[in-house]
């Protein structure tokens, strides 16, 4: 008998460990190469564990185990041979409806019980689950449509529930009873941290400790913005291929005021301050695995159309969990739009090592005067929160009204931060 160790590889620069998120296999199974084994979290992203040969794996760790970079996770026998009638994982997702039919009709006969989060032990040392008991996939899907395990009845092992009886339940409809909400059951559910979530709060509480970080706020007519992308969305998609948003206005806008206001794009390290003759701009999106911060490299270099496809390229791989650290590292100022989910206004905390991040937020029409006279408006507040070790209240303020200044003028953003006017005489 032939057997593979396969080991935790190394996430990236300064990981030296990772947590086991969800075994993709069971412990027996016959697994080909390449194949997606496991998902496993570092503290800076979720990645995909692929088998390095095919053979029967037998697991070494369980689901929720945090494994050093390099240990052993899992072993695999390349000696044995394929099973007569095996098929792949993508084989297996693109069988017929009707599949999925009868798991279907076959949950129905079961009744379920009280769901139990923890597993049970056989005498055998073999890990059971209490029937009820959501697989972490299912679990995911369940509450982001606030299901509860009692509206589920599991086809899996012992009961368990299966992402694939989600999705059947969910396709088939609730009971009336089902669908009133809350079940009043007051149940209490524990889940540990993953390590994602955990390294974001231990960043988070670091910052409010170890920085002086104060915000100041402004507000922007996007009224000239929204007129350009109306005139001329339909033409920058057919010519470029990707949408025209409004990220890529105030990505550019940024990388302008960062050219005038160096500071706000600089870090302190121990006693001295690096400045940075580059905008790598993190652009804050939400993930299932929580908010991660990839990075636009070099966007002051960059026009409307590339920084669109690649705000579109790193949200996609964000969302898929196919980010990899290093596309979120090294950010020299952060973008955060919390308008997308309806904020009117917040106070953003920076992104260490950083020094300064921007708030976006939701678009308002909002009385105003305009040349004496009361107009309605689509109003954006925005806010600036900064370190105020090295940044300065003036530059901070400053900053943030060249940025509004080049939102309600979006025609500077081409001449440089500068007023078309002034580039014609030459001031």
């Amino acid at each position: 008998m032939s057997v593979l160790e396969m080991k935790v590889p190394s996430p990236g620069e300064s990981i030296s460990e990772v947590e086991i998120a969800q075994w993709l296999v069971s412990d027996g199974d016959y697994v080909e190469k390449d194949q997606a084994i496991a998902e496993v979290d570092s503290d800076k992203a979720t990645l995909e564990l692929p088998a390095e040969e095919s053979g029967v794996i037998t697991l070494k760790a369980e689901e929720g185990d945090a494994v050093a970079v390099g240990a052993v996770v899992c072993l695999i026998d390349t000696s044995a041979e394929k099973p007569e009638g095996f098929e792949s994982s993508s084989e297996e997702e693109s069988a017929p409806a009707e599949t999925e039919t009868k798991s279907e009709s076959k949950s129905e006969e079961k009744k379920a019980d009280a769901p139990s989060p923890d597993p049970v032990k056989k005498s055998s040392g073999e890990k059971t689950y209490a029937t009820g008991t959501p697989s972490i996939a299912a679990s995911k899907i369940m509450a982001e449509n606030g299901i509860s395990s009692n509206q589920i009845n599991g086809t899996g092992k012992d009961g368990r529930i299966t992402k694939q009886d989600v999705v059947a339940a969910m396709a088939g409809g609730f009971s009336a009873d089902a669908a009133q909400g809350w079940g009043g059951t007051r149940d209490q559910n524990r889940e540990r941290m993953k390590m994602l979530r955990r390294k974001i709060a231990e960043r988070l509480v670091s910052v409010k400790n170890e920085t002086a970080m104060l915000t100041t706020f402004n507000e922007v007519d996007m009224k000239p913005i929204m007129d350009m992308r109306t005139k001329y969305k339909k033409a920058f998609a057919e010519h470029h291929e990707v949408n025209l948003g409004f990220m890529s206005f105030f990505t550019k806008a940024v990388t302008e005021a960062l050219n005038l206001f160096p500071a706000v794009n600089a870090q302190i390290d121990g006693d001295e301050m690096v400045f940075h003759d580059y905008a790598d701009i993190g652009i804050a999106v939400s993930s299932p695995k929580g908010l991660m911060v990839p990075v636009v490299r070099n966007a002051e270099q960059m026009s409307l159309a590339e920084i669109e496809r690649e705000i579109k390229r790193l949200a996609i791989k964000a969302r898929d969990g196919k980010i990899t650290p290093d596309e979120m590292t090294g950010g020299t100022f952060t973008i955060t739009n919390g308008g997308v989910f309806g904020s009117m206004l917040s106070t953003p905390i920076i992104n260490p090592p950083q020094s300064a991040i921007l708030g976006m937020h939701n678009i308002v029409e909002r009385p105003v005067a305009i040349n004496g006279k009361v107009e309605i408006r689509p109003i954006m507040y925005v806010a600036l929160s900064y370190d105020h070790r090295i940044i300065d209240g003036k530059e901070s303020v400053s900053f943030l009204v060249k940025v509004k200044e080049m939102l309600e003028n979006p025609e500077r953003m081409i001449f440089g931060a500068k007023d078309p006017a002034e580039v014609l005489l030459g001031l």
